[in-house]
């Protein structure tokens, strides 16, 4: 499949950190593998295209990684209650996740965890608008 958001996830380097898109802020395409393979994912596993071109970009990106919200390492990225999840807030509070039967979807709808109740919550938006939005969100200028 053709590559849909790689550029723009570069992009949020330049965007939100002054600097610019380097190879070292992402991972290869080899090193995404070897991380999946050490995660507590099932063998053969295959990420949607969204959070597959996320961590090519952003892969190593600290800054944006961990901006006001967590996007869990590629070898840290789990299934739970039938969602990949994939974020969580810095208090701990909130999961976001991708339910299991939409997996093969390029970029689908995401989900939220309560860690209060354990009960989902539709976020009525894709993974990527949800990404660009958290991020623009976060580095906001007060």
């Amino acid at each position: 499949m053709a590559e849909m958001f790689l550029e723009k996830f570069q992009q949020l380097v330049t965007t939100h950190l002054d600097d610019h898109w380097s190879p070292q802020d992402g991972l290869t395409r080899e090193e995404l593998d070897a991380r999946l393979t050490a995660s507590p994912l099932p063998d053969g596993f295959e990420l949607p295209l969204v959070l597959d071109e996320f961590h090519r970009a952003l892969g190593r990106c600290e800054e944006i990684l961990e901006a006001h919200h967590f996007f869990f390492d590629a070898d840290e990225l789990e299934i739970e209650d039938g969602h990949l999840i994939f974020l969580e807030d810095e208090e701990e509070t909130w999961v976001w996740g991708v339910p299991v039967e939409d997996l093969d979807v390029p970029d689908p709808l995401i989900r939220r965890r309560s860690t209060a109740d354990g009960r989902w919550t539709p976020e009525d938006a894709t993974v990527s608008e949800f990404v660009f939005d958290l991020l623009d969100f976060s580095f906001e200028e007060d």
